[in-house]
């Protein structure tokens, strides 16, 4: 169990009690097969979180009550609840250092933290951690900011990639998919940042380690697509 877990406040028991109605138990051996950890799970799929999050609306107290239980799937709701301006530092911290499944990392990611005040500060702070989940965080939250920031200069990513570059050596799975991840999503963003995200990939393939080797070679076969070519090459025109 982690640290942080916790009997349910009286808050979330209606909550905890509802998502225990969703379970599907037979899910969870498929989970594990997914790289998903299935400790204290209820293997409730993610469209039926969504829309009990829908429901529930944006409430923080309770998602701090959920996090703290220390159940997979309440862990998934609290990020999806939770509210970005209330979300301090410490939080972040905090919750980063629970993550023991790449799901709820980046559920985490994608759900919360990109819109947080404090998203760039600690997707550049994780991405240099030793925990697994906890890297892994930093650079998936580096592709969610890639994906979602529209409005954010080059130089936020050009700030990114040394740390990708940095980082190519980790063979461990769930940080070498991740840093792939961010890597392709910021050479994705425009036909400047496509340059150097490629120039970065020829060099962490120039590190010559499996992982580095993995990382390159994925990033590049998108980064020079045909696909990806013309859709920066017609975004730039009509920009």
């Amino acid at each position: 169990m982690p640290k942080t877990a916790l009997a349910p406040a009286k808050a979330s028991v209606t909550e905890i009690a509802r998502l225990q109605k969703e379970a599907t138990p037979r899910n969870v051996e498929g989970m594990a097969r997914f790289g998903i950890n299935p400790d204290r799970t209820l293997s409730i799929p993610v469209p039926v979180l969504r829309a009990i999050a829908k429901e529930v609306g944006r409430n923080h107290t309770l998602a701090r009550e959920l996090w703290a239980t220390g159940i997979h799937d309440a862990r998934h709701l609290a990020a999806m609840i939770a509210e970005p301006q209330r979300t301090t530092k410490r939080e972040m911290e905090d919750w980063a250092r629970d993550l023991d499944s790449w799901d709820v990392c980046d559920g985490a990611c994608f759900d919360l933290w990109r819109y947080t005040p404090h998203a760039y500060e600690k997707a550049a702070q994780w991405a240099r951690r030793d925990g697994e989940f906890v890297r892994r965080a930093g650079f998936a939250l580096m592709a969610g900011l890639a994906v979602g920031d529209k409005q954010a200069p080059d130089e936020r990513f050009l700030a990114f990639l040394p740390l990708i570059e940095e980082a190519s050596d980790d063979g461990r799975n769930f940080v070498k998919k991740a840093l792939n991840w961010a890597l392709r999503q910021i050479g994705k963003r425009n036909v400047a940042l496509n340059r150097t995200a490629i120039a970065t990939a020829e060099r962490i393939r120039a590190r010559s380690t499996p992982a580095a080797r993995w990382v390159a070679a994925d990033a590049l076969r998108e980064l020079r697509s045909d696909a990806v070519q013309r859709r920066l090459r017609s975004k730039r025109s009509t920009s």
